[in-house]
């Protein structure tokens, strides 16, 4: 008979953080949804809140959390342009106060700790795909810092706490992910896409278009998460986790269009400062490590999203 674990979620109640409760209660935990709903909504967890081994606590992790907990996944922060740039510094705060306070927690209980990381640490690549060894090409002072910086000192904080005081950690590193719970107006590409076309508003394309991205769906990433929190210590990360499948924005606009049956034209917009021109995983490690690769297709992927979306428009 397993031990029931309880497991605290920071950022809980946001996009990944509600389908990782939902996984984690699913495999027999008890399960801490912490989160301030800054971009989390209580409507992403109102099904949980039936389970009796899942318990709410509205909480910032910019300040210390006094809990009793085994394993800690820190999810907290604001993940979309739009969100992290409305309050910069407040984004820096909860990236590194958030991972401080989050590594002070896992010391004093000996929890095993996971930080979700991003592919925005590669900043804007030289490097195609881009694997774990890649350090970067980034911007400290342009206006996606506060968001790219801040994951990477919270990085940084996490190997010092794995040297210094020999905490369990686990650090992934997260391309674009996309699936049911995304906020409609939170910028991403995939939920803009959406949302114009089953408007039938024309679809905003910045640039020409032919900037790639890959698109994880959000199954795929959490069974990802929960296989790096099960293997070996010896097993830190930093480890990718993103589908090395790679799109142009036009086609994933394209795709939107057929999926939606909508008339939407394409429209184009002045690409944003610092905005990347690639990004797309080598999930080498992944494999090899967690026997781990994404098996969603896109379109399939798209499909599912879309039927969330027309359910809350």
């Amino acid at each position: 008979m397993s031990i029931r674990k309880k497991v605290l979620v920071t950022g809980g109640a946001g996009f990944l953080g509600s389908h990782l409760c939902q996984r984690l209660l699913n495999d027999g935990n008890d399960v801490l949804c912490v989160d301030n709903f800054y971009t989390g909504t209580h409507e992403n967890i109102i099904k949980l809140k039936k389970n009796p081994h899942f318990e709410v606590q509205h909480h910032n992790v910019t300040f210390p959390l006094y809990v009793e907990i085994d394993e800690i996944y820190n999810l907290a922060c604001p993940a979309s342009p739009i969100h992290y740039q409305d309050n910069p510094v407040q984004t820096t705060k909860t990236s590194v106060l958030g991972a401080i306070n989050m590594l002070g927690l896992a010391k004093r209980t000996g929890a095993k700790i996971f930080q979700a990381s991003t592919s925005e640490v590669y900043g804007d690549p030289e490097v195609h795909p881009q694997t774990e060894y890649y350090r970067g090409s980034v911007s400290t002072t342009g206006p996606r810092a506060c968001y790219d910086e801040g994951k990477r000192c919270a990085e940084t904080l996490f190997f010092d706490y794995l040297r210094q005081h020999k905490l369990s950690i686990r650090v992934a590193r997260i391309f674009n992910t996309y699936g049911p719970r995304m906020v409609p107006d939170d910028g991403r590409v995939v939920s803009n896409f959406i949302v114009q076309a089953l408007k039938g508003n024309p679809i905003t394309i910045y640039g020409d278009g032919m900037q790639t991205r890959s698109f994880c769906y959000v199954d795929d990433l959490i069974e990802g998460f929960i296989r790096l929190m099960g293997v070996d210590d010896k097993i830190t990360g930093p480890i990718n986790l993103g589908n090395p499948n790679e799109f142009t924005i036009r086609q994933l606009a394209e795709t939107v269009i057929k999926l939606t049956n909508t008339s939407s034209s394409l429209i184009e917009k002045t690409l944003p400062e610092d905005d990347p021109t690639q990004r797309c995983p080598d999930i080498s490690f992944a494999k090899s490590a967690l026997d781990w690769q994404p098996k969603i297709e896109l379109e399939e992927g798209l499909e599912r999203t879309i039927f969330y979306f027309k359910s809350v428009l």
